[in-house]
């Protein structure tokens, strides 16, 4: 209110008193108030961004980092069979060798040279572009690229256990949370495998998977379990619900002390509701 006597100390004696005074100080003070909360909103924001960016490994300074959300998207391109897409994706982003790759998908490492290079050649035979897809076929790529992040993840999540995987897919993660911050999807992904991941430890003994209510809750990470719920809330504030969120949102619930068996299946409806029947 304030702020708005100021403006109307300033304009009026030029501009002359409006025909309505109380009103025109009652909207520029809603105005300003307006503008004041967005920017505060939007440097909270970056703030929040500024501080996950720093989470990055150090030798993610040394890459442009719409370079390395671009080469995301080219490696997940629809023309590509799905399996290549995950193999582009842990070679070209993530760093991993073939042989490291052709381990993480059980087949013989001459198969999977082959199959990468396959792959190379069709990305450029036909002419795929380096490039974020336009806005208008956006929402259906992205889902391709967070359905190979999480099957990097899942790679990993065993039996066998691949911990490197999971930290790769979980990297990645938080560099698409990171990259495209107004994305829920990409922070429910995000949290998701935080989520999961902090259960990795108790998850397989003697290569058999253990059910998670015979698990040893002291094993889990519970830092991670706070990252993992600290990336859903900055989810569900955007308000655009899917797939991946619901999902984190089970997780969570399930590493409470009593389990709210009521909500989870309500989240499960909701799962249903959203997933495409195949």
């Amino acid at each position: 209110m304030q702020d708005a006597f100021v403006k109307a100390a300033e304009r009026w004696p030029h501009d002359g008193t409006p025909a309505n005074p109380g009103a025109w100080i009652i909207a520029t003070a809603r105005n300003v108030a307006i503008d004041r909360i967005r920017r505060q909103q939007t440097l909270t924001r970056k703030t929040e961004l500024l501080a996950r960016a720093a989470q990055l490994p150090a030798d993610e300074e040394t890459v442009i980092p719409d370079e390395r959300l671009e080469l995301i998207f080219a490696c997940c391109h629809p023309a590509l069979a799905a399996e290549s897409q995950v193999a582009l994706t842990l070679s070209l982003v993530g760093g991993l060798t073939t042989p490291e790759i052709a381990r993480a998908f059980i087949v013989p490492e001459p198969t999977m040279a082959q199959r990468l290079v396959r792959a190379k050649r069709k990305i450029r035979d036909a002419g795929i572009p380096l490039r974020v897809p336009p806005e208008h076929v956006l929402p259906e790529r992205l889902r391709t690229v967070f359905a190979t992040v999480y099957l990097v993840f899942n790679a990993g999540y065993g039996p066998p256990v691949r911990g490197e995987l999971c930290a790769e897919g979980i990297r990645l993660a938080l560099l698409l949370a990171t990259l495209m911050p107004d994305e829920a999807e990409a922070h429910g992904l995000h949290a998701l495998l935080l989520l999961q991941d902090a259960r990795r430890a108790a998850r397989v003994a003697d290569g058999r998977i253990v059910l998670l209510e015979d698990q040893d809750r002291e094993t889990w990470d519970w830092d991670e379990i706070e990252q993992g719920r600290a990336a859903l809330e900055r989810a569900l504030v955007l308000r655009m619900p899917g797939p991946y969120q619901l999902q984190a949102a089970i997780a969570s619930l399930h590493a409470d002390e009593s389990t709210d068996w009521p909500q989870i299946a309500l989240l499960y409806g909701r799962l249903a509701e959203l997933t495409p029947r195949q």
